[in-house]
């Protein structure tokens, strides 16, 4: 359950928890900023942690609009795209077979009817986007499941506006974001170490980090560059 607070211009979901700290996280694309608290501290109290925060809530949401932006895809050719943190240009080939996306060099070949619409086009590269995703999120969770000795019971892939990953560390079951196939792979393998650490730590506390330090010395650098990307819209 969540509860919404406004600040100033601000709205804040706040969401009590088992924790001991109060946590504030501003979240991409758009700079929704979610906070947790603990389950018997009052609103005052929220309030006032909140307000002391307020610049740097500000800093976070100013950094995130600064961003770069792609323009929304009309999946036309020579239009830009990327995958795995790399520049490609599209290339729309029509034919009468089964639509398909290729990589060749420089360019996304992407095979399609000459009837296709914008939707049509836009969900072969949605599929080819999870396609890629899964093949590098199988090989990741395998290696770091034995280095961390976690079990993850199951895994989704879906786009998601505020998050790029979700760890339910009752299931053991996480959500990564589809957008992750176009940032760079260390960005992905950042995201997998952070959701399966939260299998042994729930928090993003003082032991949380310390794993993270342990096991992916330069996580902060990855976040950071991560946070770098394009913001992009299919």
């Amino acid at each position: 359950m969540s509860e919404t607070l406004k600040i100033g211009s601000i709205d804040i979901k706040v969401y009590r928890k088992d924790v001991k700290n109060l946590n504030i996280s501003v979240h991409p694309p758009s700079g929704d900023v979610r906070v947790a608290v603990p389950l018997h501290m009052t609103e005052t109290s929220v309030r006032m942690a909140i307000i002391g925060r307020l610049g740097w809530i500000k800093k976070q949401q100013a950094d995130f609009k600064e961003q770069r932006r792609q323009s929304k895809r009309e999946m036309m050719s020579g239009e830009s795209h990327y995958l795995w943190g790399k520049h490609y240009r599209l290339n729309v080939i029509e034919h009468r077979g089964k639509h398909t996306i290729k990589k060749h060099g420089q360019w996304l070949d992407l095979f399609v009817n000459p009837r296709s619409t914008v939707d049509s086009r836009r969900k072969v590269i949605e599929e080819f986007y999870r396609s890629e995703l899964k093949t590098a999120l199988d090989e990741l969770l395998v290696d770091w499941q034995k280095r961390l000795q976690v079990k993850m019971n199951a895994y989704g892939i879906r786009k998601m506006k505020t998050k790029w990953g979700s760890c339910n560390t009752d299931t053991a079951r996480t959500l990564f974001n589809l957008e992750l196939a176009k940032k760079p792979y260390e960005c992905l393998e950042y995201i997998v170490v952070h959701e399966l650490v939260h299998l042994l730590v729930r928090t993003h506390n003082d032991e949380f980090k310390e794993l993270m330090d342990t096991y992916l010395p330069d996580w902060k650098q990855r976040k950071l560059l991560l946070k770098n990307q394009p913001l992009t819209d299919l």
